[in-house]
């Protein structure tokens, strides 16, 4: 089977997603990229019912299906054109409501860095894509405009898509970028946010880098 680890790890992600607050029902999606191919859920499989040889594999220059028994994710194209516009390996697609939310509100173009967490996703803000239909070459255009020196964007009246280097790290980077949008949403009901300068999140990311931020759990000693 190719790629199985990839769908292996596809299927066991799928099984937090709604947990996770990050999709309702069969919305949303996910992604990996390993060298000339990619691993893509399936189109409207409920997420209980997920497993790796009905995750669909594609080629990442064509998107011509190679394996899998469902027809990949309606938003295959969107998939294809985030993993090539930033370089990463990997793509979460979500719906979750706070995303949702901020990327439906008039007048919002971005989300502004309310958090230093925005520098997470490439800059100082992370960009509101123009809508269009669900699974359209025009949505997936709007996101490559939107994705431009970034790997995060909202998708308006629609949701999000994270793009990382693994589907762990991405899972991850979807959460962080829910969180920044609850936390913009709440203080948006308070009062007026105040926003980090762009040298502020420089800053952060600077140091972010220089430090190597975060760690992994050594093996046990037996």
């Amino acid at each position: 089977m190719l790629l199985h680890d990839a769908r292996q790890q596809i299927t066991e992600a799928c099984f937090r997603l709604s947990d996770d607050g990050l999709v309702v029902g069969t919305a949303g999606n996910l992604s990996v990229r390993e060298g000339d191919l990619v691993a893509i859920t399936p189109s409207g499989l409920p997420y209980q019912d997920m497993r790796p040889d009905l995750v669909a594999v594609v080629d990442y220059a064509t998107g011509k299906q190679l394996e899998g028994s469902l027809k990949p994710a309606s938003e295959l194209d969107l998939h294809l054109t985030a993993l090539r516009a930033t370089g990463q390996m990997s793509v979460v697609h979500t719906h979750s409501y706070a995303a949702t939310a901020v990327a439906s509100l008039e007048g919002v173009n971005a989300l502004p860095a309310v958090h230093y967490y925005i520098c997470m996703f490439g800059g100082s803000d992370v960009r509101v894509a123009d809508y269009a239909i669900y699974g359209s070459p025009e949505l997936a255009a709007n996101v490559e405009r939107a994705l431009e020196g970034r790997t995060a964007a909202l998708m308006s009246n629609h949701g999000s898509v994270v793009t990382g280097p693994d589907l762990a790290a991405t899972y991850v980077l979807a959460q962080e970028l829910e969180w920044v949008c609850e936390l913009y949403l709440r203080t948006l009901a308070v009062s007026s946010p105040k926003i980090l300068s762009d040298e502020q999140i420089a800053a952060v990311a600077h140091k972010i880098r220089d430090t190597g931020y975060g760690q992994h759990a050594p093996a046990e000693e037996g």
